[in-house]
């Protein structure tokens, strides 16, 4: 977040000699994501963060993409992700392109004996399913269902979970994830007319140093490949910081919805953005209030961008066979629109409960082959009416 947050000690001037009590300096380190161009932290560690013992042998861990082209709509079963114990081996890919990565993970067990880098993209986890703590180098992040944790790329965490049933949806962003740009005023603030607001942002706090000499092991993404790097001194060693480069999260029940007399278009429930791609977040809300408005939306053409919906919990007035975890891509180049039904259906309803989380990118998205397992093949001929089928003579 554009804000300035500090906690912990540091020095009155930024590059400075901060000594620690027994005489020696502490080792200062400027962290931004954009080179010294854009927002940055200064940390102060207790020992220098360059001390390594030993690497490991690199591999691979970029998604495995199933087809260059594939312009169809796609559904998958999210919730068929099976539960795997090691939070790193439970991330799948279900679809990617140069901007973003999505994932889908289910991990039983806390990370506890090693600890998670990535340095090629910030990271945005919505817990669907679970709660416990984020713990990063720059203090704690207590989590629970409906919580976005954004996780600059670089920043050093691991995830304590508080039972063993958790479950996430994970978007990897070759950017920085930010609010809109039009909730911002010059100076950074989230404006009036923003549907949330600074105080709804949870922040680190509870800063934890680790003056503690081992073999720490950091498993730190780059390029597609996972690096396993020993370090000697614990990587959670900070005295303190400052900045404006943190790790911090916001709740979708925090979101406030815009509503109207009539449908309002989706960039309303924009909550993120980045290089290419919006976050929304659907909400319970009020239906629109026009005598004679339609809820559900109307059909659209994606021609310049590609639509993934999350569905996270509640009813949906515009799709039939709605499960938690389920995704859908209605990829850019052909319409979508309401299921056959359910645009007369939702006339006069006055509320909607559900929640979701949609992702839209403005580069096409491929499907990996972890997707293919949990995909539901006929999704495609969903719109298809009782009145069609008959004529169609399909069974």
């Amino acid at each position: 977040m554009p804000y300035y947050h500090s906690l912990g000690s540091i020095p009155s001037k930024r590059h400075v000699q901060f000594r620690k009590p027994d005489g020696e300096l502490y080792a200062e380190q400027l962290f931004s994501t954009e080179g010294f161009s854009s927002t940055y932290s200064i940390l102060y560690h207790n020992y220098p963060p360059t001390i390594i013992k030993s690497v490991d042998a690199p591999y691979p861990v970029a998604p495995k993409l199933l087809a260059p082209k594939q312009m169809l709509h796609r559904s998958y079963q999210g919730f068929n992700i099976q539960p795997e114990d090691d939070f790193l081996k439970s991330r799948k890919y279900v679809l990617a392109n140069n901007d973003v990565h999505i994932a889908l993970a289910a991990p039983r067990k806390s990370v506890t004996d090693y600890f998670i880098k990535n340095a090629d993209a910030d990271e945005m986890i919505f817990v669907h399913v679970g709660s416990g703590t984020l713990k990063t180098m720059y203090g704690n992040i207590d989590f629970e269902y409906g919580d976005y944790l954004v996780i600059p790329r670089g920043t050093v965490y691991q995830l304590h979970f508080n039972d063993n049933n958790n479950r996430l949806l994970v978007m990897e962003s070759f950017s920085p994830i930010v609010p809109p740009k039009r909730y911002l005023n010059e100076v950074g603030q989230l404006l009036e007319h923003a549907p949330y607001y600074e105080r709804d942002i949870k922040i680190p706090r509870d800063l934890k140093t680790h003056d503690e000499k081992g073999d720490f092991l950091i498993y730190i993404r780059k390029q597609g490949m996972m690096y396993p790097y020993h370090y000697l001194y614990h990587p959670f060693d900070v005295i303190g910081w400052d900045g404006y480069n943190y790790p911090w999260a916001f709740s979708i029940h925090n979101f406030e919805p815009i509503t109207g007399r009539i449908h309002q278009p989706p960039p309303v429930h924009q909550t993120f953005e980045g290089r290419n791609y919006v976050v929304c977040s659907f909400v319970p809300r009020l239906f629109d209030y026009h005598p004679q408005a339609i809820p559900a939306p109307y059909n659209h053409s994606n021609i310049d961008s590609d639509e993934v919906l999350y569905y996270v919990d509640g009813d949906f007035m515009s799709r039939k066979h709605v499960t938690k975890g389920m995704i859908t891509l209605h990829p850019g180049g052909i319409p979508h629109g309401p299921h056959p039904g359910t645009v007369e259906k939702s006339i006069g309803a006055k509320e909607t409960k559900e929640l979701a989380v949609m992702i839209d990118t403005f580069h096409p998205l491929l499907m990996t082959e972890e997707a293919v397992a949990i995909e539901d093949k006929d999704y495609y001929l969903s719109w298809i009416s009782d009145k069609d089928r008959d004529e169609l003579l399909i069974p």
